[in-house]
């Protein structure tokens, strides 16, 4: 941890911890979903506006085949069809 900043991995488990909490006794449904749309979508955001909307360059930072990475862009609305 830098400068007392938080990691990413501090930072979700903060907030699923106060997701459950917020739920006050009802059954949590499909988190695991719920919280990789979460992270996905900024995390595709920061990348592609880090390459300037390189798409080829934004696969191989995240590790991802080029095709993937328009799927996912598509499906968060980060890239018109």
């Amino acid at each position: 941890m830098k400068n007392n900043i938080p990691d990413i991995a501090q930072c979700i488990e903060h907030n699923i911890r106060q997701y459950f909490k917020d739920l006050d006794g009802e059954t949590p449904c499909a988190v695991y979903d719920m919280v990789l749309n979460q992270v996905e979508k900024p995390l595709l955001a920061c990348v592609m506006e880090e390459c300037g909307g390189n798409q080829s360059k934004a696969a191989a930072m995240l590790g991802l085949n080029r095709n993937t990475l328009r799927k996912k862009l598509l499906q968060h609305g980060l890239l018109e069809a």
